[in-house]
């Protein structure tokens, strides 16, 4: 368990770490990053670097030991449908959250195709958020793949923005993520894409959240969108968690 700066979720828990790039918006991963640089502090969780991916059995147990109601992301270093994350070991993690119900566990990954392979071994208990990463139009397919779960929230993190998206099919999603890249090297977001998604979750009745601009210094550039922030959740009970 971490505390993460995340400004949609609580804390963050990695039964999985490692990762390898599948398509443009993991250009600059800050998981990468950050990988390395726990790898040089001696962190043993990640010594193999970021290109191996690693379970971490012992790390199943840590959830039940959080006494109050939490709001988590899982496998912020990771992606839990990674080819190489056995079946029998994405279930387990389910069972973890099934167990859980006084947590919301917020899943992501960009593996949709394997999500729909797979997501019928799996028991979605009420408290499992499903979202997919959509970075540009190129990855659209990954939404379709969404909807064929039985996860009761649905959400899509479209971030980084590197691209317009401007006929996402809404139907069925619960909540839509935006944000730009940060870094040195970060990819620019036009704001005319952001304002649009952001109409379109409005017109959709879908809950918007805008995470940040990004940039070379995304503390200074901020979260504003028309002069105000915007924290929508799909449960208005999640407001004080966040």
């Amino acid at each position: 368990m971490a505390q993460t700066s995340i400004e949609w979720t609580e804390l963050t828990w990695n039964p999985v770490t490692g990762c390898t790039k599948i398509s443009a918006g993991c250009k600059f991963c800050y998981a990468e990053v950050m990988t390395k640089r726990l790898k040089s502090m001696g962190v043993e969780k990640y010594k193999d670097g970021f290109k191996k991916v690693r379970i971490h059995e012992d790390t199943l147990g840590i959830p039940y030991t959080w006494r109050k109601s939490k709001v988590v992301f899982v496998n912020s270093m990771s992606d839990l449908f990674h080819k190489d994350v056995p079946v029998e070991f994405i279930q387990r993690v389910f069972q973890v959250m099934n167990e859980n119900p006084q947590h919301v566990f917020q899943v992501l990954t960009k593996r949709a195709d394997r999500l729909a392979e797979i997501h019928e071994q799996l028991t979605w208990s009420h408290n499992i958020w499903m979202g997919v990463s959509v970075e540009d139009e190129k990855v659209l397919d990954r939404i379709d793949f969404l909807r064929t779960t039985g996860a009761r929230v649905k959400f899509l993190s479209l971030e980084p923005l590197i691209g317009p998206l401007p006929n996402l099919n809404l139907q069925g999603i619960d909540w839509v993520i935006v944000g730009g890249e940060s870094g040195h090297k970060a990819r620019p977001m036009n704001p005319d894409w952001v304002l649009d998604i952001q109409e379109q979750c409005e017109s959709s009745k879908v809950a918007f959240f805008f995470k940040q601009w990004g940039g070379k210094n995304k503390k200074k550039a901020g979260r504003e969108l028309n002069g105000q922030t915007y924290d929508e959740m799909p449960d208005r009970e999640l407001q004080r968690f966040i």
